[in-house]
């Protein structure tokens, strides 16, 4: 009960916060749309080349771009503060005031601050995937939408727990925020098929930091190219090894954290 309150407690500062942030929220929207734009004519100028790239056709790339802005507006939205982490709280020591309630760290951490402006990435994700889908191979049933609702879930998660992992480098390091933006940055490569890239590359979006389960797997099943044990499968399995791999290691940087650090 005590956390059913929390959560009730949050989603009020969540829609406070939500309605006082117009102004940033439609500049966040305006900056990411633009943004996704130039990307959308850089797609439309290689395909004014060329019929496909590596087997995939123009709206096929589509469908792959934008459904890989679907979980990372939602990781966007709730977890944003993990930046903070990266950048400020262990450097400054106010990552204090998380260890003094009685609430769990990584959903306080998480809960403290909420992104409207990611509601940008979530849009424009949705909008891609809505033009997209009537020109792609896709079946439609009770089923697949389910599916297509697990499947953004846990590309949040991966999301996330890459996030949370590079970003807990702080307690070592006190300042991981170059490290967790060349990563994270990573993620744009998942907005197209990993099979135009050199192997190196796919390794690493596969194995490394694995933006790949986020959008070109599970979008692959849903357009009927690889089986649901390959697409959705493979992203539950990295969706809960890199979550438990992200949080072991936050709560290892917890234990060595030594308030203000020099």
């Amino acid at each position: 009960m005590r956390y059913v309150r929390l959560y009730r407690l949050f989603f009020a500062q969540y829609m406070k916060t939500l309605m006082a942030s117009k102004v940033d929220f439609f500049m966040g929207f305006l900056a990411f749309s633009t943004t996704q734009f130039f990307g959308l004519v850089f797609l439309f100028v290689v395909f004014g080349q060329i019929p496909s790239l590596s087997g995939w056709d123009f709206y096929e790339i589509l469908f792959v771009y934008g459904f890989a802005q679907i979980p990372r507006g939602i990781d966007h939205v709730l977890t944003d503060n993990i930046w903070l982490l990266a950048r400020d709280y262990v450097k400054l020591g106010t990552f204090d005031r998380y260890l003094v309630r009685p609430i769990n760290i990584f959903f306080h951490l998480c809960a403290d601050r909420f992104q409207p402006d990611g509601f940008g990435e979530l849009i424009v994700g949705v909008v891609i995937v809505a033009i997209a889908a009537p020109h792609v191979s896709l079946t439609v049933t009770p089923l697949m939408l389910l599916l297509f609702l697990v499947s953004i879930l846990l590309g949040s998660v991966i999301y996330t727990a890459i996030k949370l992992f590079f970003a807990s480098l702080a307690f070592w390091i006190k300042d991981a925020m170059p490290l967790l933006g060349i990563a994270y940055n990573m993620a744009d490569f998942a907005k197209y098929p990993i099979t135009i890239y050199n192997a190196p590359i796919q390794f690493c979006l596969t194995f490394i930091i694995p933006f790949a389960a986020v959008a070109y797997f599970p979008a692959a099943f849903f357009l009927g190219r690889v089986s649901i044990w390959q697409g959705i499968g493979l992203e539950a399995i990295v969706a809960c090894i890199s979550f438990a791999i992200a949080y072991s290691f936050f709560k290892l940087g917890m234990a060595r954290y030594e308030s203000a650090g020099s």
